[in-house]
């Protein structure tokens, strides 16, 4: 059950909010009674999880899945980018305008943000790593093209 801790105002979640959070990760389409049965409890009880979750913003909504092969003509890449000084916000600003980035994490370590790239052809990868490097408070990055899920 979620319940309100008053002073740092965030949610704790027990064991079966954590398992339905699980379940919904591996298949966001299953049914509430396929859910209730994996879980051993009612239907009505991993409803109402389901609405305190999504309520509580835990959960942002349900996605779909595709293969790998789905999407067979696609170029993904993961691009580590290194940042001159405090200039963070500004880098962030300029690559979320970029339509082939799909993810930006901001990260620890010798890279500052890593990206998730995505494009139709080399070509187009070729651009968008020279726009990347172009933007100014960029001062390294490396990138590597995602061969195959395992």
């Amino acid at each position: 059950m979620i319940k309100r801790n008053n002073e740092h105002s965030k949610y704790i979640y027990d064991q079966l909010d954590r398992e339905l959070i699980a379940l919904l990760r591996s298949d966001g389409r299953a049914p509430l009674s396929k859910l209730a049965d994996i879980l051993n409890v009612s239907r009505g009880t991993v409803q109402n999880r389901l609405d305190r979750l999504l309520n509580s913003g835990t959960l942002h909504g349900f996605t779909v899945r595709v293969r790998e092969d789905y999407e067979h003509d696609v170029i993904r890449s993961l691009m580590m980018i290194e940042v001159v000084g405090k200039s963070t916000s500004q880098v962030i600003k300029k690559l979320r305008g970029l339509p082939e980035l799909q993810t930006l994490h901001t990260t620890n370590g010798s890279w500052d943000l890593v990206a998730e790239i995505q494009t139709s052809n080399l070509n187009d990868f070729d651009r968008i790593l020279r726009e990347v490097r172009m933007i100014e408070g960029v001062l390294n990055s490396e990138t590597s093209i995602l061969l195959s899920s395992v």
